[in-house]
């Protein structure tokens, strides 16, 4: 049984992020990274490939490129979790364990979630950029009018902005192709608000109103019946009377029972719901009750494991208040690098702190961008230096220009090398 200094379970992001910031601060640490995939992922830019602006190969490169020099690449999937014995298992190559762990294997797609979604997704008008983008595209371009909808579920979500952003890119492009006369377009969200930050928030409802965008508030979708191209969602306010209020006679909604809306589609975007992986829900490491139920348990702040000194999370499966996104993770990599370091040097953690920073890039249309940035408790939390140029609270061409070419130079050329 091998055991390391550092052990780090999972490679995507926010693991190859930390490998490199541990590497570049101190060369001769023993470290591994878990990690099945040869592939690694630039899933920001998804959506721009959803709306057929963006060549999904450039989103995919090899992970070997990015396993940082002098760390252990153990090509296979965590199985479990042992922080007593200090053990991590493995599919197929045995047992490891470790001085200090960094859990972020990131999260799953729970394609059983929702009734009827495993056998619907990916045929018929059924899309989701978090699972097949170039679909997603597929689907847009053969649109001719009609329910478009776009939804997401209750659970927590990698950017929780993202099924909102391809809404808008479609919006646009109906109007590009003269088909937006033809089209509902139809967000449904089991939210109560567009965004939950208010200076985006205001900027997003005068877009909403100005384009026609049936935006419903309280819809979780609980079932899809491919057979008759229709969404069934469960109205979350309770009560028959304020169901009724939504009812929607224009985009043919029905209402079925006490809190059940069935709505046709012609097109169907969802966000499938999320969770943790299995043997994290499962390892004394995670919630195992509550709201945070099957997510890391973790000072919010520093990011160190609450029962397990020798433990820290961050990224997706992390139980933090904050959007789940690769921004957050920059934010969160440097504070855990750092935290391990002096733990290692002087049993004490650092005094970095991780405030809940994430941003949400939103895209609104072709050309044109939000950029919402906010920490925990919805604060905005925008770039001191952008915002003396720009009011990134509006939709602007130059974050446009961020998104689709500055953000993917940095993530493979700053980020994944340890250098921001």
């Amino acid at each position: 049984m091998k055991k390391y200094k550092i052990l780090i379970v999972g490679g995507g992001t926010a693991g190859i992020m930390v490998a490199a910031r541990l590497k570049r601060a101190e060369k001769d640490l023993q470290i591994a990274i878990i990690e099945p995939s040869d592939k690694h992922y630039y899933q920001p830019a998804w959506t721009l490939v959803g709306a057929g602006t963006f060549d999904m190969q450039k989103t995919i490169r090899e992970e070997a490129e990015y396993i940082p020099e002098g760390v252990d690449w153990i090509k296979d999937a965590a199985t479990s979790i042992d922080p007593e014995t200090k053990t991590v298992g493995t599919k197929s190559s045995g047992q490891f364990t470790y001085d200090y762990l960094v859990v972020a294997p990131g999260l799953v797609m729970n394609l059983d979630g929702i009734e009827g979604l495993r056998e619907s997704l990916g045929k018929d008008g059924v899309c989701s950029n978090y699972v097949d983008p170039e679909y997603t595209w597929e689907v847009l371009q053969n649109f001719k009018g009609g329910n478009a909808v776009f939804t997401q579920p209750a659970t927590p979500i990698k950017c929780g902005g993202a099924p909102q952003k391809i809404m808008y890119l479609a919006e646009d492009y109906l109007r590009k192709q003269g088909l937006r006369k033809k089209s509902n377009v139809i967000f449904a969200t089991p939210g109560s608000v567009i965004f939950g930050v208010k200076d985006f928030a205001d900027t997003l409802n005068k877009i909403i109103q100005e384009r026609d965008i049936f935006f419903k508030p309280f819809y979780t979708p609980v079932k899809i019946d491919s057979k008759n191209k229709k969404v069934h969602f469960k109205y979350s306010q309770s009560g028959i009377n304020s169901c009724i209020g939504t009812e929607d006679s224009s985009i043919n909604e029905e209402i079925v029972g006490e809190t059940e809306i069935v709505m046709p589609y012609d097109m169907l975007h969802l966000a499938p719901p999320q969770e943790a992986p299995k043997f994290i829900q499962e390892s004394p490491i995670a919630h195992q009750e509550g709201p945070s139920k099957g997510w890391v348990k973790v000072d919010i702040n520093t990011l160190q494991h609450l029962d397990y000194p020798e433990i820290f999370a961050l990224g997706d499966v992390a139980a933090l208040p904050t959007a789940k996104t690769g921004a957050a993770i920059r934010k969160q990599a440097p504070v855990v690098a750092n935290n391990l370091i002096q733990l290692i040097k002087h049993n004490k953690i650092g005094e970095k702190l991780y405030e809940g920073y994430s941003s949400c890039p939103l895209v609104t249309g072709y050309g044109k961008m939000v950029l919402a940035e906010f920490k925990y408790d919805n604060v905005r939390d925008s770039d001191p230096l952008l915002s003396k140029i720009f009011d990134t609270s509006k939709e602007l061409y130059p974050m446009w220009l961020l998104k689709k070419y500055g953000l993917p130079y940095l993530y493979w050329n700053q980020m994944l090398r340890g250098k921001m």
